[in-house]
């Protein structure tokens, strides 16, 4: 019955805790790759090596069904690896389509082809690796047209939240807030394209002013996933107990995710 969570480092937390909210019966696996983090600084081989590799961790641990919690992974990997890689009894999925979903308020599953919609100027603040692999324009065209998205690179973010430099994150959102406004001075919507970044998200939409809406991942993908789960039971995999696997130091990740979730998580070598 496990379903996985993966990411490079402690930013799928957020997603881990809305799915365990919404779907309380379902042990979920959690694998970080802190080992490796951040991923938002690799070429798109490397994030494919390292995420295969831990994909095929959670399979041994009973998950027929993992959610790519990292927008970097899910940019540069997803595709590759549905296209070549993964077998016909497992699924990996990724954290973009629930996001562009909401944001062109189509539902789940509508393949009719892109129209307009309400939103014309969108903010995009993502890792150097999902701002330069483009996936999100490329999803995003599926489903809307007359849309004009201003990506920002938002370097060292991830550092610092993984660090505990909260102080340090905050200098850089307003920064890469301010060097988007340059480019795109009124955005109707951002885009938080990482999912460390909402625990930053008071901090965004400050520095975006109220008057911009600030989507943001976790809530969407738990809504989505319930939403897959109804419709696809056979993915709930054979494991029973919920995991938290780390290729970093467990006793390390351990205390940064507890300070993270405000509760105690346990983490154990991959």
């Amino acid at each position: 019955m496990a379903v996985g969570i993966f990411d490079s480092g402690l930013g799928g937390l957020t997603v881990l805790d809305a799915v365990q909210k919404r779907l309380p019966d379902v042990p979920f696996v959690y694998f970080g790759d802190n080992a490796h983090a951040p991923y938002g600084v690799r070429d798109a081989d490397d994030v494919y090596n390292l995420t295969t590799k831990s994909v095929e961790r959670m399979w041994e641990a009973g998950c027929d069904l993992v959610i790519l919690a990292c927008n970097t992974a899910s940019a540069a990997a997803l595709r590759r690896m549905q296209e070549s890689w993964i077998p016909r009894d497992k699924r990996v999925l990724g954290v973009f389509v629930p996001l562009i979903e909401a944001l062109t308020e189509r539902k789940w599953g509508d393949n009719s082809p892109p129209r307009e919609v309400a939103v014309k100027h969108v903010a995009l603040f993502a890792t150097p690796a999902t701002v330069a692999s483009r996936a999100f324009q490329r999803e995003l065209a599926f489903r809307a047209i007359g849309v004009d998205v201003e990506a920002q690179a938002c370097g060292g973010v991830v550092d610092a939240i993984e660090d505990g430099d909260l102080i340090l994150a905050e200098a850089l959102v307003r920064s890469h807030v301010d060097a988007l406004k340059r480019k795109m001075p009124h955005p109707d919507a951002a885009i938080l394209g990482c999912t460390h970044y909402p625990l930053m998200q008071e901090q965004f939409q400050d520095a975006l002013g109220a008057d911009v809406t600030v989507f943001s991942q976790a809530n969407l993908v738990a809504s989505s996933l319930a939403d897959y789960l109804d419709r696809h039971p056979e993915m709930r995999g054979p494991g029973s107990e919920s995991l938290y696997l780390t290729t970093g130091n467990p006793s390390k990740v351990s205390n940064s995710a507890t300070q993270f979730l405000r509760r105690k998580i346990e983490f154990q070598a991959a």
